[in-house]
């Protein structure tokens, strides 16, 4: 069996790394970029720092901006139509996931009109075209979305998401420039930063996990454990740690899957609107515990990498829940309390269990689950 590995064409790591885009921009030809970014970033001046460049090379642009934190199926179909009016020949979406999902979407959509009806794009759907150029700036430090195959969207009627896995989604062009990170207040701050943590962990014990992808996931684990708690505070070597180390982890996820803490969080997301990053975090701990003793010796490396000394000399039992731990005190530490209590309505937990097991992510689960098993897990929550 072969082992398929997928990154962006280009990447550009560092400070004032947002310069770098007209000149991608124009060695493609590209005319007119259609900026996807969220109202908050343009009303605090973010996005304003990429459209200068736009404006000081000469290049052409229409903002795009009816996104949602957790992007809609409406918002994507005005989106597409809005492309279509603008005669854009690319995009450039700034921002987190929101932005990027939202991107993807529309760029697979004006490329594929047959998949004009945004949920037949559910699940790992062979597109016949690759999207649209795009160019993806981050703003947060967690999804990773600028190196991935993958989106997610809300479909509000049926009060779920959905996850989309296509090869041609992936942003042609990341700049990942911590920069246009330094405006996340400190709560947004610690929940990206434990979506990357989670990334790395389920991507480290997924079914789908290989040499290679333990590889990114374990160096990924390392650096945000090293670097959340600094970003959290502001501190410039924390943001340009966390910036690393979210699309470091999402070079190795992007390309074996996640697991049922992802399902989870995204049922949690559809039903309650909870920040996705929060979500996965609440999680973590209690879902490690449970895919424990379907990981062979990983939770020692997990260990190691989180800086917990003495790994070797411990028992497996011992280094597992050191792991656990290790994930729950820098949850703890960057202010984060991972309970469920007053969030989740008893009423609603067994449709949640159904949304989480049927959710994408799940079969990439080191264990083996149960509609029944996801619903005790929410509950051990509550």
């Amino acid at each position: 069996m072969a082992n398929r590995f997928m990154l962006n064409e280009t990447s550009y790591h560092g400070k004032g790394a947002i310069a770098e885009i007209p000149a991608e921009l124009k060695a493609r030809e590209l005319k007119l970029a259609f900026v996807c970014s969220d109202p908050d970033l343009i009303k605090f001046g973010v996005t304003k720092k990429v459209t200068d460049t736009l404006d000081g090379a000469g290049i052409k642009y229409e903002v795009y901006s009816d996104i949602k934190a957790n992007p809609t199926i409406e918002n994507v179909q005005h989106g597409v139509e809005a492309y279509k009016k603008a005669g854009a020949d690319c995009i450039v979406a700034v921002g987190g996931g929101s932005s990027m999902d939202t991107a993807k979407a529309i760029g697979i959509i004006i490329n594929n009109p047959e998949h004009a009806d945004v949920r037949s794009l559910e699940g790992a759907v062979a597109t016949k075209k690759p999207s649209v150029p795009i160019i993806a700036v981050p703003t947060t430090a967690g999804t990773a979305a600028e190196v991935t195959i993958n989106y997610v969207i809300t479909d509000v009627e049926k009060k779920r998401k959905f996850v989309c896995v296509d090869p041609h989604d992936i942003p042609v062009v990341a700049i990942v420039d911590p920069d246009m990170m330094s405006t996340m207040p400190k709560s947004l701050t610690a929940f990206t930063g434990m979506d990357a943590l989670t990334h790395a962990i389920e991507g480290y014990i997924t079914n789908g996990a290989w040499e290679l992808s333990d590889m990114f996931h374990l160096k990924a684990i390392e650096i945000i454990s090293r670097s959340l708690r600094g970003a959290v505070a502001g501190t410039d070597e924390g943001r340009e740690g966390m910036a690393l180390g979210q699309y470091v982890a999402g070079m190795g996820f992007s390309n074996v899957g996640l697991g049922v803490d992802h399902s989870m969080a995204h049922t949690l997301s559809a039903y309650y609107d909870m920040p996705h990053g929060k979500a996965c975090a609440t999680l973590l701990p209690t879902v490690m515990e449970y895919n424990a003793p379907c990981t062979g010796e990983k939770y020692r490396e997990i260990a190691r990498a989180m800086g917990v000394p003495g790994v070797d000399e411990m028992t497996q039992e011992e280094y597992r829940r050191a792991a656990v731990e290790a994930v729950k005190k820098l949850s703890e530490d960057v202010g984060i309390v991972c309970s469920l209590k007053g969030v989740v309505d008893p009423a609603d937990v067994e449709a949640l269990a159904k949304d989480a097991y049927a959710d994408a992510c799940r079969p990439g689960n080191p264990r083996e689950t149960s509609v029944e098993e996801i619903a005790e897990l929410y509950r051990s929550l509550m």
